[in-house]
């Protein structure tokens, strides 16, 4: 069988030219070399770093004239890859990441290459001293990073897609500029009847971060959920699904600020329009739960 050929996306706003220049010699050192890579300049005019380093495959550096978001920037990637035409799996990774394996594209492209039906592989995101976050960890109630398995998400920071996939499912929701988009896309994916496998043998180091560390975070993360769960659930579940996360946002949120911002983005989700409404079946709300997430938590 021919190997599937893969690609390397990273997106960028051109602040953090040092943690680039790392990410890319990590992905040159790789025991697998990938076919293309693109970079893409949100809403910024790259340095010299993204052209001058001696990478392998071809490289393509794209410049956007604003910032499309980070769902936005991986669209740009993609759309370049597709005109390409010549390459079978993606790995986005983000521009502060670092790959501290030489085997990680050969092992995504043998996992790939063994599953026709396997659509995302989602790797294992840890900090320099190797400790996972509990929200990097694709289980509910399960804090175990290093247990694999077939799951109902991927993390954003690191991942692999199957191009066919996209093609068929769509790409990212680039409205959603930042929060809960890769559940948008997890959810399509597993409608559609791919595989959603995360393993933790594939590493990407990433420094310990908050997602507070947005000024917009508390609000586009609920404008964000209540989009996603008006364009992907069956109607009987939306209510719960949103009550349930009511609930957890007001025992986990302690800033008045930050709650005001959160009912803010609330009421903007259910005011706004959400886009297509294209909800899952409810034997892929079966097949989620049974995967231990139930669309709802």
């Amino acid at each position: 069988m021919v190997q599937p050929r893969i690609a390397v996306s990273v997106v960028t706003m051109g602040n953090r030219p040092a943690e680039v220049d790392a990410l890319l010699e990590s992905v040159a050192k790789q025991d697998l070399a990938p076919a293309r890579i693109v970079i893409v300049g949100n809403g910024c005019r790259l340095p010299e770093f993204a052209r001058r380093l001696s990478l392998p495959g071809e490289v393509t550096v794209v410049e956007t004239d604003e910032n499309l978001g980070c769902p936005g920037g991986r669209n740009v990637a993609l759309d370049r890859l597709r005109a390409f035409g010549d390459v079978d799996v993606v790995v986005e990774l983000d521009d502060d990441g670092l790959l501290v394996d030489a085997d990680v594209l050969r092992r995504v492209a043998e996992l790939f290459d063994g599953d026709p039906r396997l659509g995302i592989v989602g790797f294992r995101i840890a900090d320099e001293n190797g400790e996972t976050q509990r929200r990097h960890v694709p289980r509910a109630g399960d804090a175990d990073p290093l247990r694999g398995g077939y799951v109902t998400g991927f993390l954003g920071g690191g991942h692999a897609f199957r191009m066919a996939m996209l093609d068929q499912i769509g790409d990212w929701p680039a409205e959603f500029f930042f929060a809960h988009e890769e559940t948008d896309l997890a959810w399509r994916a597993a409608d559609a009847g791919w595989k959603i496998l995360y393993t933790p043998e594939l590493l990407l180091q990433h420094p310990k971060t908050s997602p507070a560390r947005h000024a917009i975070y508390y609000r586009v993360t609920a404008r964000n959920r209540v989009w996603l769960v008006r364009r992907r659930l069956p109607l009987p579940l939306i209510p719960v699904h949103l009550g349930v996360w009511i609930a957890v946002t007001l025992l986990r949120t302690r800033s008045v600020g930050g709650l005001r911002a959160w009912f803010g983005g609330f009421a903007e989700g259910l005011r706004q329009p959400a886009g297509e409404r294209r909800p899952m079946r409810w034997r892929t709300v079966w097949r989620l739960t049974r995967l231990g997430r139930p669309p709802v938590i």
